[in-house]
Parts: C-alpha cells; sequence; structure tokens
C-alpha cells in the first residue's frame, strides 16, 4: 500500500545536464522530513524532456541513492505502449518499489484502447502499478469502469493518481474498488476533501519545498482528524495557489532554487517564471518562514 505523502520530486539540471549531486541532496532532504516515497520522472520531473537515457538513469540512481531509506516510485508513462512496457521494465531491473504510468497523452484513445495499453503492460512487468489519471494534460480520461475492469484482472494494479475536480469520482474509485486499492491526490488542494472520501494521501508538488507540513496534513487525515487536518490545508492554501501561477513545475522549481536547492534551470519549451509571478511566488514563501537564499 501507497499511502501518505509522496513528493512529485524535481529533476535538477546544471549546464544543460541532470545535476545528480543535487538530486541525492533533494532525496535526503525528504528522508529527513518523514516523506513516505519519492515520485521520480513524474510531471514535475521534467520526463518530457528527458532522453531515454537520462529517464533510465535518474530512476537507477534514485532507487541506488535512496538504499531503502524510502520507497521510490518511478514514473513511466507514455503514449506509446512499447516505450511504457520498456520504461517499466527497466524501472522493475532496477529495483523500484513501483511504477506510475500516465494515460497516454495527445493520441486520446478509446477506454478499449486504455484497457489494452494498461493490460500489456501489467502482464509484461511484474511491479506495482499505479495509474495516473490527468485529462487536462492527456486529453483523455480514463473511466471508473476501465479502472475496475483493470483492478478486477492484474492484482498489480494497485492504486491511481487522480488529477481531477470530480469528487462524485472519487467517491465511485473509493466504493467500487475499497480500501485494497489506493486512491491518491494529484493536487494539492484537493488532497483533504479526496482523503475526506477514502483517498489514501498525496502525490503533492508542496512536498518539494514544505515536507513536514505535507506529512501531518496526511497523517491526520488517515487518522480522522479532519478538524487539524482543515486548519492545516486552510493555512498552506495559499503556497498551493502559488506553485500553481505559471505550468507546474516552473514554480515549485524556481521555489527550490529560492531554498538554494538547485539551479533555476529548465528545458525548452519550459521557461523561466515572468518576474512579477516569481515576485508574487517569492512573498508567498517569505509569508511561510521559508529560508530564502535567492
Amino acid at each position: 500500500m501507497f499511502e501518505g505523502s509522496i513528493v512529485a520530486l524535481i529533476t535538477p539540471f546544471r549546464e544543460g545536464e541532470v545535476d545528480y549531486e543535487a538530486l541525492g541532496k533533494l532525496i535526503d532532504f525528504h528522508v529527513d522530513n518523514g516523506t513516505d516515497a519519492i515520485l521520480v520522472c513524474g510531471t514535475t520531473g521534467e520526463s518530457p524532456t528527458l532522453t531515454f537515457e537520462e529517464h533510465d538513469k535518474v530512476v537507477e540512481f534514485a532507487v541506488k541513492h535512496a538504499a531503502g531509506r524510502i520507497k521510490v516510485i518511478a514514473g513511466t508513462g507514455a503514449n506509446a505502449t512499447h516505450e511504457a512496457v520498456h520504461l517499466t521494465a527497466h524501472a522493475k531491473e532496477v529495483g523500484a518499489d513501483a511504477a506510475l504510468l500516465v494515460v497516454p497523452y495527445y493520441n486520446k484513445p478509446t477506454q478499449e484502447g486504455l484497457y489494452r495499453h494498461f493490460s500489456a503492460v501489467a502482464e509484461e512487468v511484474d511491479i506495482p502499478i499505479i495509474l495516473y489519471n490527468i485529462p487536462s494534460r492527456t486529453g483523455v480520461e480514463i473511466g471508473v469502469d476501465t479502472v475496475y475492469r483493470l483492478v478486477s484482472r492484474y492484482p498489480n494494479v494497485v492504486g491511481s493518481k487522480e488529477s481531477v475536480s470530480n469528487m462524485d469520482r472519487i467517491s465511485e474509485l473509493v466504493s467500487r474498488l475499497g480500501d485494497n486499492f489506493c486512491v491518491l491526490s494529484g493536487d494539492d488542494s484537493l488532497t483533504l476533501p479526496m482523503m475526506a472520501l477514502g483517498a489514501k494521501g498525496v502525490i503533492s508538488v508542496a512536498n518539494n519545498i514544505m515536507p513536514k507540513e505535507i506529512k501531518e496534513l496526511t497523517s491526520l487525515a488517515l487518522k480522522g482528524d479532519f478538524k487539524k487536518a482543515r486548519r492545516l490545508h486552510l493555512g498552506l492554501l495559499k503556497l498551493f495557489k502559488a506553485l500553481f501561477i505559471e505550468t507546474n513545475p516552473i514554480p515549485v522549481k524556481t521555489a527550490c532554487w529560492m531554498m538554494g536547492m538547485c539551479e533555476k534551470e529548465f528545458r525548452l519549451p519550459m521557461t523561466g517564471m515572468k518576474k512579477e509571478n516569481e515576485d508574487k511566488l517569492r512573498e508567498v514563501l517569505r509569508g511561510y518562514g521559508l529560508p530564502l537564499v535567492n
């Protein structure tokens, strides 16, 4: 079971290359702050601009550096099934604890296409698989019936990351799939509402910079202490919104740079923040008392 506070980890770059020294320090930071798992090579990790070789190396590095101190989930989704199989097989080979597979993007498969896509990966690679439903980026949503069909046949399909605001969908997933299926929020501002309905935690962007608070929020919700969890959620809401004033992961990587955790470096087509938005972000971070060095 994957639950609690999972960080959607950024991928630090330096002079056009992956900065493995900074990546190792980021992993240590989350071990030290009690984060339950790290996700590498996800959207926040700028996976679309990593080469296949970099993708494989980042996953392998994360597993080796974590050394069993924290669970490692590898983003292995693709819009071509053979690519998803390759990436997922590599993740298993190097020892990742699970794979996160995004719904194929741009080509907009049918529900039958989605079922066959994920079936192919689940049959080929015996690793825990978390589906990633984010229709705002992929152009298509995986239906609850399709999720149910996959879970009913493949025991290694263990959860779904849900980046949607439709709470009826979350209710239906929890109701139909039960406690053994792990629904995870994919949006920090929706974590508490989803957990109130039975989700198990969050794959979080804000966790990159405030891991203790996200861990506390999910721990309170898992214990059913929603009064305290709500107070913490409301206190963090300004941060959640600030991290999306431009396309993720631009604001959160900029925030990490401000805190001295990485360089402020992106790969095209991602670019740095507009100055006025960077100033707004800095003001929000200062309001939380975060240590800024840039």
